[in-house]
């Protein structure tokens, strides 16, 4: 019988970050539901030799040169037995001992994607980041889910594509992205902390946003070329629209009119939430 979930971990000349990840999944309650995945890039720094010492708790591993983050990723996957699968990268940690089983409790919708939120550790402070309830095109323009803190169904990859490996950066936001605006993938928030997530990442990397910004331009141009109209047309009636606010801001007679008129409408309508917008 197939598991529920595959953790897959890929690693790089990451000992430490590597240890880190083993031991909280090890430590996981309901380990009987998962399997744990160890993909490595034929590391130099101890960290086959660790894999091998801790083979025992490891379903399945490999240690040999990839093509890139991507390329490992992908490796995983067609390794993996489970219905969903989480990407858990050497460094990140799951949250708790009881993560997992509480996770896998949520599945009995059968959805295509859940994901929870994450602690996002930079070293120095630790910030709680949460993600919206609903997914839009406008949300994944400039933002993304976490792959660490996403269980995916291993099916989506096969009836939509398995990550670009072209790319060095955005082939989760462009899996994601993809599969939920274009295919209309059935996704959930969970409103409970998965990973604690280790923000030294290629994306998380401030010198690399130029290169990210060039590879989500290359994949909107290639996948979304209809959706980049409307939104660039959207984009531009709402500076029309915050031009015209700020003219009347100036004037402050039309302006106290204006806050007025807005607290009388706002009594008639549902109370504003900014996770659903």
């Amino acid at each position: 019988m197939n598991p529920i979930l595959s953790i897959i971990t890929i690693n790089y000349n990451n000992l430490k970050g590597l240890k880190q990840t083993m031991d909280s999944v090890f430590t996981q309650q309901s380990r009987e539901q998962f399997e744990y995945i160890v993909i490595d890039g034929n590391s130099t720094d101890g960290s086959s030799d660790l894999i091998q010492e801790n083979s025992n708790k490891i379903d399945k591993w490999l240690s040999e040169p990839d093509k890139g983050i991507y390329n490992a990723m992908n490796k995983g996957i067609k390794m993996s037995k489970g219905t969903y699968l989480l990407f858990l990268n050497s460094g990140d940690c799951l949250y708790e001992k009881t993560t997992i089983q509480t996770i896998i409790k949520e599945f009995s919708e059968d959805l295509d994607i859940y994901y929870g939120d994450i602690i996002y550790d930079e070293g120095f402070k630790k910030e709680h980041r949460t993600f919206p309830d609903k997914l839009t095109f406008k949300f994944f323009y400039n933002h993304n889910i976490s792959h660490q803190a996403s269980f995916i169904k291993k099916d989506l990859f096969d009836s939509i594509f398995y990550y670009n490996e072209n790319f060095k950066i955005v082939s989760d936001w462009e899996f994601f992205a993809y599969a939920i605006c274009k295919k209309e993938a059935s996704y959930k928030h969970l409103p409970i902390i998965v990973t604690v997530y280790e923000a030294t990442g290629l994306s998380s990397n401030t010198d690399n946003h130029p290169a990210m910004y060039a590879e989500r331009e290359a994949s909107l141009n290639k996948l979304f070329p209809e959706f980049i109209a409307d939104y660039n047309y959207l984009k531009e009636l709402e500076f029309k629209k915050l031009q015209q606010f700020m003219h009347i801001k100036k004037h402050k007679v039309a302006y106290a009119f204006l806050k007025a008129f807005m607290k009388v409408i706002l009594l008639f309508l549902p109370k504003y939430n900014s996770k659903t917008q």
